[in-house]
């Protein structure tokens, strides 16, 4: 294993270079256990006892789950949709401990990274290590997992764009800091040293499977995969009635978040009128400046906006004890608490003054209880690593705290005077229904 060489002080037949820096890349498609190579290298580090000199970290939380490692955002210190970045100064002592023991870094779902983001990372462990600049990732040894022709990174420029080939970009206009950064980011990416490819597929041995899954993976897929494709689709007469089990619990896909909403409020009605509940809806606290919004105009203008322009808080949350429900953002990655864990709601605990029947939406029965102040959701998560009992609590029942999230909006259809978007804080539970995604 070259990895476990080279950390056993064999670095210059691993590598090839003097300095003896390992910057490597694992590519593989889908199946070729990437993660499982992860996992095994991480026991090495921790049966050799230097588990402290290895990192992992993912571009997102589900990545980062799956192989117990970090965003690579929280690593840095910083909030993924956040405009502010992290302030780097000399001598940063906080800093300087994260790293401090840190002379292997894993990085997976490569694909999702971008340039931007690998500079970024690239400046952050320099300054800690106190390296010379030129040194690729201050020295600290990194290994690439995942797969090119995967995800592309969002609002991002993937690690493997050639600046080489000509653009439609004037020659003579002059490069942002951000393209710069890119070009330095892009020069790291051509420092891997080792290569190793994974090749054997080791999720199914369907040969026909896996030509589709190879052609879809590069974009080539004929007639004929279309055809096998149809031949999964189940339909009349297996299924006599979408009412029937196991069809009434499968989720419903649709392509607007508009009509994902209407249609999870119809179902979470529909499950408090059959179970015997009072609908109750939980209703987002939005504020301006601080202040909470009074202006009826703006407060239902503000409930209405599609979770996809407030950072995925929902204005109207319906809830009913039992229904199925999905995390909509990353709580604790270390506990199996994603961005996309399912579980039950159970029970909602809130402020015993914040319920009111007064109609805020007619999509919601007439004696509709909705809560202004929300403290958390007790939702059961079995999926969840927390290896024990929570205090007073039945087990696998998790307390999921309301958050909030800043973003922008435009009032000028309200307010005519002003023309400029406004930042509104909302404050809301981070949770949705799963009946239609």
């Amino acid at each position: 294993m070259i990895i476990t060489s080279h950390l056993d002080g064999e670095r210059r037949c691993s590598t090839g270079d003097s300095d003896g820096q390992l910057n490597m890349c694992i590519p593989g498609c889908g199946g070729t256990e990437k993660s499982q190579l992860i996992r095994a290298v991480t026991k090495y580090f921790l049966i050799t006892k230097r588990i402290q000199m290895m990192r992992k970290l993912a571009p997102t939380g589900n990545a980062a789950a799956e192989v117990d490692g970090m965003t690579i955002h929280s690593f840095l210190g910083e909030q993924r949709n956040t405009r502010k970045s992290r302030t780097i100064k000399p001598g940063d002592s906080k800093l300087e401990k994260e790293w401090r023991l840190v002379n292997y870094l894993l990085i997976d779902e490569m694909s999702m990274v971008g340039l931007t983001l690998l500079a970024k990372l690239n400046r952050i462990i320099c300054a800690a290590k106190h390296a010379d600049p030129e040194l690729p990732f201050g020295g600290v040894n990194v290994i690439f997992f995942g797969d090119y022709l995967q995800y592309r990174p969002a609002f991002d420029t993937p690690l493997h764009t050639d600046f080489s080939l000509p653009t439609k970009s004037k020659s003579s206009k002059v490069s942002t800091e951000k393209e710069i950064q890119q070009r330095v980011a892009r020069f790291l990416v051509l420092q891997i040293n080792c290569v190793v490819k994974l090749t054997q597929q080791m999720r199914t041995e369907d040969s026909r499977y896996l030509q589709l899954l190879e052609q879809l993976r590069r974009g080539e897929c004929n007639h004929d995969d279309y055809e096998l494709l149809l031949t999964r689709v189940v339909g009349q007469p297996s299924v006599g009635s979408l009412c029937d089990s196991p069809w009434n619990k499968a989720p419903i896909l649709v392509f607007r978040n508009e009509v994902r909403t209407q249609l999870n409020h119809k179902a979470a009605n529909h499950k408090a009128a059959q179970l015997g509940y009072t609908s109750m809806v939980c209703v987002a606290q939005d504020t301006c400046n601080a202040k909470l919004i009074e202006d009826q105009r703006l407060i239902k203008k503000l409930l209405e906006l599609s979770d996809s322009k407030t950072e995925h808080l929902p204005g109207l949350l319906p809830l009913v004890p039992g229904m199925p429900v999905i995390l909509t953002q990353n709580i604790a990655i270390e506990l199996g608490l994603i961005n996309g864990m399912n579980g039950i709601f159970r029970q909602l605990v809130y402020e015993p003054d914040s319920v009111s029947t007064n109609v805020i939406s007619e999509s919601f029965p007439e004696n509709t209880q909705y809560i202004h102040r929300p403290l958390y959701a007790l939702v059961e998560i079995i999926r969840s690593k927390i290896e024990c009992s929570l205090d007073q609590l039945q087990p696998n029942l998790i307390p999921i705290p309301v958050m909030e999230q800043t973003f922008r909006v435009d009032m000028s259809d309200i307010i005519s005077k002003d023309k400029k978007n406004k930042s509104i804080k909302k404050r809301s539970c981070r949770l949705s229904d799963v009946h239609c995604l």
